[in-house]
């Protein structure tokens, strides 16, 4: 995980291969998986002539641009995924690659700071989650939330607790789904403290802190660095500035010890 308004994670795959994929196309959507996305493109071009994979060989052409484009931020790998992904068609696809390409359009969008219209289609991808693994999940909610949070900095202040509200909803029907899902308890907090309620966000990132280890597929180590960074640089000052200017200080040390008392409980 990232820190709040940090770069968000990638997502982990295209899509598994299936039997039926073609060798160019089944390697090409196994480089991508590899992180080797210049050898996907390669592979996908001569999937693309292959009768039948045309669609899905262009599909893992944006979605690699995609990833070289946030590796080294050149225009012209975000140009490319933009024009290769107008030109799919969804129909062709099978239904992982369709949730994949509205992930891609999403990520096209996200990557220019179109941040609004992305969340839709990553909401979108998410409502056929039965095609996502866990991890594949939670890294797509990791990227509606993010992208939801940035459209939120470019709202008027008295506008964006409905964005928030959005995210504090979804996360608290995703705790109950999983209680251990180290996003949903992340944005919890977050979208607690944007909706105006930074002693809720307190309550929601100490019970985070202590959930945090107990699940073996999880990285407690990100996500208590992200707890951690979140209650002191912004939940420590805003649940201070609350009392009484002469308490303040007095209140900042308080929490601090208060937090740092839980930390050492829960190690």
């Amino acid at each position: 995980m990232r820190p709040l308004l940090a770069a968000i994670l990638f997502l982990a795959t295209v899509g598994p291969a299936v039997a039926a994929d073609p060798a160019a196309l089944a390697r090409a959507r196994a480089r991508y998986n590899e992180g080797d996305f210049d050898g996907a493109i390669s592979a996908a071009a001569v999937a693309r002539n292959v009768a039948g994979s045309a669609d899905s060989a262009a599909l893992v052409i944006a979605r690699s641009h995609l990833e070289l484009y946030r590796q080294r931020a050149q225009p012209d790998d975000l140009a490319t995924a933009r024009m290769t992904l107008q030109g799919i068609h969804a129909a062709n696809l099978t239904p992982r690659d369709q949730v994949d390409l509205d992930i891609g359009l999403g990520q096209s969008l996200f990557l220019g700071e179109v941040f609004g219209a992305a969340a839709e289609l990553f909401d979108t991808a998410l409502a056929r989650e039965a095609v996502l693994s866990t991890a594949e999940h939670r890294q797509l909610l990791d990227w509606w939330a993010t992208a939801l949070d940035r459209e939120a900095q470019t709202r008027m202040p008295d506008r964006r607790a409905r964005l928030f509200e959005r995210v504090l909803a979804r996360m608290e029907d995703e705790l109950k789904q999983d209680p251990l899902n180290p996003i949903a308890n992340y944005w919890l907090a977050v979208a607690a403290r944007g909706v105006g309620d930074p002693d809720r966000a307190w309550n929601v990132a100490v019970a985070a802190w202590v959930r945090s280890s107990l699940a073996p597929d999880t990285d407690t180590t990100s996500l208590r660095a992200d707890l951690d960074r979140l209650v002191g640089e912004a939940l420590i000052p805003e649940r201070a500035r609350l009392r009484p200017m002469s308490e303040q200080q007095v209140a900042m040390a308080m929490f601090r010890a208060e937090w740092d008392l839980v930390k050492e409980q829960w190690k």
